[in-house]
């Protein structure tokens, strides 16, 4: 794997790939790989402008001349070839073996470049995005030589899928898979393009190059998971257009991100993380597609089980999205308030197929929170009244139906009375404290468990705030002062159900009123959203920085150290690091006057979480006693809180 490059222009703040510099900064991410199966997918790849085809850079020596993939996306990722487009060199009817070339390749922000060195040539070679169906990759050949050369290029590709087959269109090919889905190749230029079953080769007339002469060609790459793209003419063909106007998109999504109000970021690996988390949230973002009515960002697309939108995961994305780039984050949030049924509830996720959606639960409401904190970054009155009629439905829909003894605190639950479904709404699947919870029937379509949650009540608690600031701005000024009226009683019922005073810390309560011991994130969540009293937030605090509970090598794990069944390596929610619960905490703690507290906290996670400080992807969690990252890779709530947590601590 070779290394890439950051280009930090030092005095602007902005980045920039123009120039053939190299930074100064250590590797921030690596691309390199092989293609060993088409539903291999756990790597780094790079994608843009929600595009549902990535590429990335050659591990092997074999496949230099090319960039690996693509991967094409729909319900699954699957990689449609090892190198769609392999490029060719000879002279005098003799190939260069390009693998024996001394080779440098860099990722960009936006684009992939590869430059090889071989028999007194230098060959680039350059991918970025046009739109968000088509890729488009340079060829510059630069003769280094004192005479004149005559060159033959072609380029030639295999596919990997079963059921693919090519076929030609004058300078396009077609690649057809999957039954309706449609890849097409076009070349510019006159290409003698021949097909044989799985393979093609498109090939051009020489090119005389005299001594320091420089030869350009492109071709572009297309896909949509619902459109086929027939060309009607030779597409994007100005290179040099198109990678300034990427440029200039690249440098605005940073200087947002720098520039929003919040703490400067100065530090030069904190700045790299910054740009490291921008790009995993571009990587993961895709564009409308049959039954996604909105952009939306996936969780991670180097898992195949999160090729959809997730509402818990939107909600955080889009926060950390506002800071650069808001349209997509209110396209983020929209994208799952186009299913909420009519009684409000929204689903689980979403995908391209929407038979497919999961409606046995939904997730923890924290929309109104997301939609108040775009409003911060980009204030859009039009957006607040769309969607302040869905979160009031969406809120009141908890208290229909996820309140079993009517004593306005809300227990999680499912739509299919199944206790699986339950803890997945929760958003902490396996989290311990629901070991011993079981289900009980609401209505025909809603069952809670018999446990009420003080981090949903909390979070019910929040929303109604931020739906009292979105009221008083949309002119809503008696149902502002309703929503601080429930606040108000809301507040008091959870430190009299939730906070244990003898342990100093908040707990789920039973409906029997048993107490549920385990001792997670939940307790800290009531800091985040302002509940506690100051002798409550001194006492979680004490909790937080016991050593053997909380404050572990990479801080604020999912269950607290010294717990029996404390297991990050196979707990998920037993014990691995989640940085939105980090943040949750991180936050609370600032917003009670711990900031020394929060920064030393913060300090530990960026140092010693795997990847987040050095070269390597945002991981889905971490391992509190190993830094160890853990699950899937280019996690995108990590990356946004990420943001947030940089933006928002003093460090």
């Amino acid at each position: 794997m070779k290394k890439l490059f950051f280009v930090l222009l030092s005095f602007g703040l902005s980045f920039s790939y123009a120039q053939n510099t190299r930074s100064s900064f250590p590797d921030v991410l690596k691309l390199g790989y092989q293609v060993k199966g088409a539903d291999r997918i756990e790597t780094n790849v790079f994608a843009d402008l929600g595009a549902w085809h990535a590429y990335t850079l050659p591990s092997d020596s074999g496949d230099y001349g090319s960039f690996i993939g693509p991967l094409v996306m729909d319900m699954k990722g699957q990689w449609l070839a090892n190198s769609i487009a392999k490029l060719s060199v000879k002279e005098m009817g003799r190939v260069i073996d390009l693998k024996k070339g001394r080779i440098a390749q860099h990722y960009y922000p936006g684009m992939l470049e590869q430059e090889i060195q071989v028999a007194q040539l230098r060959i680039t070679l350059r991918l970025i995005y046009v739109s968000s169906t088509e890729a488009m990759v340079q060829t510059q050949v630069s003769n280094l030589s004192l005479h004149k050369r005559k060159l033959e290029l072609s380029w030639s590709g295999q596919v990997l899928l079963k059921d693919a087959e090519l076929k030609k269109d004058k300078n396009s090919i077609a690649v057809l898979f999957d039954r309706d889905h449609v890849f097409r190749l076009n070349f510019s230029g006159q290409k003698n393009i021949k097909i044989l079953k799985d393979t093609y080769q498109a090939s051009q007339l020489p090119v005389s190059l005299a001594s320091g002469g420089v030869y350009q060609t492109v071709y572009t790459q297309h896909y949509h998971p619902e459109k086929d793209l027939t060309l009607s003419s030779a597409g994007h063909t100005d290179f040099k257009k198109a990678q300034r106007a990427n440029q200039l998109r690249w440098n605005h999504y940073l200087d947002q991100y720098f520039n929003a109000p919040g703490q400067p970021i100065k530090d030069p690996i904190q700045r790299r993380m910054a740009v490291k988390s921008v790009i995993t949230l571009i990587t993961n973002w895709r564009t409308r597609a049959k039954d996604l009515l909105h952009d939306g960002v996936f969780p991670s697309l180097n898992y195949q089980g999160f090729y959809g939108f997730w509402s818990w995961d939107s909600w955080k994305q889009a926060v950390g999205l506002s800071y650069f780039n808001p349209e997509l984050a209110k396209s983020n949030i929209l994208s799952m308030f186009d299913y909420q049924d009519k009684y409000g509830m929204v689903a689980d996720c979403v995908y391209t197929d929407k038979t497919e959606n999961n409606w046995r639960d939904t997730k923890p409401p924290l929309a109104a929170w997301s939609v108040w904190k775009i409003q911060q970054q980009a204030p859009d009155l039009a957006f607040l009244k769309h969607i302040y009629p869905m979160l009031v439905k969406y809120h009141q829909w908890w208290y229909t139906n996820r309140d079993h003894n009517q004593n306005g605190l809300c227990e999680y639950g499912s739509t299919d009375g199944t206790r699986i479904a339950a803890a997945w709404e929760s958003g902490m699947d396996n989290a311990v404290r629901f070991d011993l919870a079981k289900l009980l029937k609401n209505n025909d379509a809603a069952w809670s468990l018999n446990q009420e949650s003080v981090d949903l009540n909390a979070y019910l608690y929040a929303e109604k705030g931020y739906l009292a600031r979105i009221a008083e701005v949309i002119g809503l000024i008696e149902e502002a002062r309703q929503w601080e009226s429930q606040r108000a009683s809301l507040k008091s019922k959870i430190n009299a159900t939730f906070y244990q005073a003898e342990k100093g810390y908040y707990h789920d309560k039973l409906l029997d009123g048993r107490w549920m011991e385990a001792e997670g994130p939940e307790g800290w969540i009531p800091l985040w959203c302002g509940i506690a009293d100051a002798g409550q937030a001194e006492a979680v605090l004490k909790v937080m920085l016991d050593r053997h509970k909380f404050n572990t090598f990479v801080p604020l794990p999912t269950l607290a150290a010294d717990h029996p069944r404390f297991d990050p390596l196979k707990g998920y929610w037993r014990g691995p690091v989640w940085l939105d619960q980090v943040y949750f905490g991180l936050s609370g703690l600032q917003q009670y006057g711990y900031a020394k507290e929060s920064t030393r906290l913060l300090k530990q996670l960026l140092e010693n979480a795997e990847g987040l400080s050095a070269q390597g992807p945002i991981r889905e969690n971490y391992h509190p006693i190993s830094g160890k990252g853990l699950n899937a890779m280019n996690f995108s709530w990590s990356a946004a809180h990420l943001l947030m947590l940089l933006k928002e601590n003093k460090l």
